[in-house]
């Protein structure tokens, strides 16, 4: 048996995503290359948000060494999304963002996603432990197993 939709109230927070005309495939749906651009643009609006994350500046940042997604109904534009964010798990590096998007008012997720984001110097490229303030963000949004 299949496990159960994630619901709403599994998530620690929320952006709000618009999909966009061109999102739409030949079939009518969210073409799945979507999602990840989802995921992407909500985890890092997120660090943004934060001011953990700015693109041109920071001495670190993390690289997406790991995805994933798990595809539970069709979306489709002008479908207004709902990205629930939470953390699986902080390492010395590393940190696992789990995310899910709600279609429109849903509660039960129509996608689940992961990226395992690895901090490294802007400089050097090689991985950085995460600082105090970055590691007490994402406790923020840490969720226990």
């Amino acid at each position: 048996m299949p496990a159960p939709r994630p619901r709403r109230a599994d998530y620690v927070a929320f952006r709000q995503l618009q999909t966009r005309w061109m999102d739409n495939d030949i079939y009518g749906h969210m073409n799945n290359v979507v999602h990840y651009s989802l995921f992407d643009t909500a985890v890092n609006g997120w660090l943004m948000d934060q001011g953990l994350l700015d693109p041109k500046t920071s001495d670190s940042y993390g690289l997406v060494v790991e995805t994933g997604c798990k595809y539970f109904a069709e979306m489709q534009f002008p479908d207004l999304v709902h990205a629930g964010l939470r953390i699986a798990r902080i390492g010395g590096s590393s940190v696992r963002f789990e995310i899910a998007l709600f279609r429109n008012e849903d509660d039960e997720a129509a996608a689940e996603g992961f990226f395992v984001h690895v901090y490294v110097g802007r400089d050097t490229h090689r991985p950085v432990p995460i600082d105090g303030a970055r590691r007490a963000a994402f406790q923020t949004l840490l969720v226990e197993a």
